[in-house]
């Protein structure tokens, strides 16, 4: 009788870490992860609000045509900073969507820019174009390591039995973050292949000059040294003064 006593009891034990406490550790360890993840991605969008004044500016100043794109840009850049400063381990969807729209809005102020050479070939622009595009490039990633875990966080709030301990305990479901427009999924792109053709350029320019000065100063000697070749020297013996004296 008593076996069967401990029997039910270990049962019971076993059935109760089942359905509880595997669950329950399964849950806080994952919400720890996306509190991590996301704390990695918040990170560089804080570096992107910095790099944004400075962009709008240095557009500003040569492409005033572009003042609706600046101001919706700095307008979107404000407002998510607002909903970042209210703090949180992971962001809510209000935050989720302003991001997204200010990663539109950086898109299309990217795009707009090629209509300016001016601006293409400012150094102060091409620095700043660069920090973006590696900045965009770590919130892609950070982005997809993110939602990778939200997506195994709440697929576990619905499955059974785990569903009943989210339901016991509040473990509601994770936002995502997301990017909906195809287009704003490509990080800002840096044309490398342009400056290093106009280095290029400016290295044969460099080259030809100093060929040229090279081949001016080798023009005096040369005339010296035709000069002596076709005028030989004078034989006293053939000289008619000489014989006469």
């Amino acid at each position: 009788m008593e076996f069967v006593i401990l029997f039910v009891v270990l049962g019971l034990l076993a059935a109760t870490f089942f359905l509880f406490v595997g669950p329950y550790n399964g849950f806080v360890r994952l919400r720890n992860v996306i509190q991590e993840s996301w704390r990695q991605v918040d990170v560089e969008l804080n570096r992107r609000y910095e790099l944004i004044p400075n962009l709008v500016e240095t557009v500003r100043a040569f492409s005033a045509h572009e003042r609706n794109t600046l101001e919706e840009v700095t307008r979107l850049r404000n407002a998510a900073r607002g909903a970042a400063q209210q703090g949180g381990d992971v962001p809510t969807e209000q935050r989720a969507d302003l991001e997204s729209q200010l990663s539109g809005a950086v898109h299309n102020l990217m795009v707009s820019v090629e209509a300016y050479p001016d601006l293409k070939s400012n150094q102060n622009f091409l620095e700043l174009q660069r920090e973006l595009a590696g900045t965009e490039d770590r919130i892609a990633a950070g982005r997809r390591f993110y939602n990778a875990n939200v997506r195994a966080y709440n697929t576990k709030t619905e499955q059974i039995p785990s569903n009943l301990v989210a339901n016991i305990f509040n473990f509601e479901k994770a936002t995502y973050f997301e990017v909906k427009d195809p287009e704003v999924r490509q990080a800002p792109s840096v044309n490398f292949g342009e400056i290093s053709r106009r280095d290029e350029t400016q290295q044969q320019v460099s080259g030809q000059q100093t060929g040229q000065l090279g081949q001016g100063t080798s023009q005096p000697g040369s005339v010296s040294h035709d000069t002596n070749q076709t005028q030989p020297a004078r034989n006293p013996q053939s000289d008619p003064q000489s014989k006469q004296g």
